[in-house]
């Protein structure tokens, strides 16, 4: 790795997990690590509870627009954390790959969003802490 290491995290539509854990990790790494999202299958727009959720913790992710996961992400990254994409990541040996299973936010409520929400953002402390 680099002085700053590269995380991407990838889900299926990008508009979620992904989109949670690449804001909490750009506030826990304070510019110390470079955070990038996708998606193997992107919405249209960030999920609406999840934007809830996160304005709680004061982030706004209103301005994020969920993005396609392509090759030069996976290469760009050193770790690569995937949440319930499946095979769509593509593989490149030498790569750190991690496997975060969680509950998918998608057609849930705030309240239901919370407690997945807090533990992307447990999982994201231990990581900044590994990182930096």
């Amino acid at each position: 790795m680099t002085d700053r290491p590269t995380v991407l995290f990838v889900c299926v539509h990008n508009a979620g997990r992904s989109q949670m854990a690449a804001a909490l990790l750009e506030r826990a790494g304070r510019g110390r690590i470079e955070v990038l999202s996708a998606g193997s299958e992107p919405a249209d727009q960030v999920n609406p509870a999840v934007l809830e959720a996160m304005r709680e913790l004061d982030i706004d992710l209103a301005a994020e627009r969920p993005k396609l996961l392509t090759d030069s992400a996976v290469q760009e990254a050193d770790v690569v954390i995937t949440m319930g994409c499946g095979d769509a990541c593509p593989f490149y040996p030498g790569k750190d790959y991690r496997d975060w299973p969680l509950d998918d936010p998608a057609g849930r409520r705030v309240d239901a969003v919370r407690p997945i929400r807090d533990e992307i953002d447990r999982r994201v402390q231990a990581l900044a802490a590994e990182l930096t």
